[in-house]
C-alpha cells in the first residue's frame, strides 16, 4: 500500500431499524485506517441531514448555510475519494444514500474515485444496488473502481462491531483498498500537475 495516505469519505446509506450497514462501514473504517488512509464516515442517522430542499450549492453568498453542511462539503471536497457503503431497498440504491450525497455539488467529487461496498442478509450481496451506483457515481464525476466488494450473507461474515468472521473479508477489503489507493493516487497526482479541465 502506498506510503501516502489519502483522505477518504466514507457514505453509509441506511437508516433503518436493526441495520447491518453500520458493522459493515465499521470494517471498512477499519481496514482503511489499517492502510494508513485518513477515513471519516458520514452516516445518515448521525448527519441527520433534511429530505433535500436545498442543496449546499443553492445557498448564495451571504446567506447563512446549516454547520453540518459546511463542514461536509468541505470534507467532500477536500476528499481524495469515495466509499460507499450501500444496501438495497427494492433492489434500489437507498435513498438516504442518494439524499446525503445530492446535498453536495458534482464540482465536489469531480476527478475523484470512488468504490462500492455492497452487502445484503441474502445470496445477492447487494450487487444490484451496486449496478445502479455505477451509473449514480459517475454522474457524480467520481467515476467507481473496477472492483466491487460484495458482501452476502452479511449478518455471518461481520460482527456487530465490525470485526470480521473469517479471512477473507480482509482479503476482499485490502484488494479494494489497493485499487482505489492507485486511482486516487493517479488523480491527485493529475489534479496538482495540470489541475481540473474548465
Amino acid at each position: 500500500m502506498s506510503s501516502s495516505p489519502l483522505k477518504i469519505v466514507v457514505f453509509l446509506g441506511t437508516v433503518k431499524e436493526g441495520r447491518l450497514g453500520l458493522r459493515v462501514a465499521k470494517f471498512i473504517m477499519q481496514q482503511l485506517t489499517k492502510s494508513g488512509h485518513d477515513a471519516v464516515l458520514f452516516d445518515p442517522v448521525e448527519k441527520k441531514l433534511p429530505l433535500l430542499e436545498k442543496a449546499s450549492f443553492f445557498y448564495r453568498e451571504g446567506e447563512e448555510k446549516p454547520a453540518v453542511l459546511v463542514e461536509m462539503e468541505t470534507q467532500v471536497r477536500d476528499a481524495d475519494g469515495y466509499v460507499v457503503v450501500s444496501g438495497e431497498y427494492n433492489h434500489c440504491i437507498p435513498p438516504a444514500l442518494t439524499n446525503m450525497m445530492d446535498h453536495f455539488g458534482g464540482s465536489c467529487y469531480a476527478y475523484k474515485p470512488s468504490a462500492i461496498v455492497c452487502y445484503s442478509p441474502g445470496i445477492y450481496g447487494g450487487m444490484r444496488a451496486a449496478m445502479q451506483l455505477r451509473a449514480f457515481l459517475g454522474e457524480l464525476g467520481c467515476l467507481s473502481v473496477s472492483n466491487i466488494f460484495g458482501i452476502p450473507r452479511v449478518h455471518q461474515a461481520l460482527a456487530e462491531d465490525g470485526s470480521p468472521v473469517d479471512s477473507h473479508m480482509e482479503s476482499g477489503a485490502e484488494k479494494l483498498i489497493k485499487d482505489l489507493d492507485w486511482h486516487a493516487h493517479a488523480m491527485r497526482n493529475h489534479r496538482l500537475s495540470v489541475g481540473k479541465p474548465n
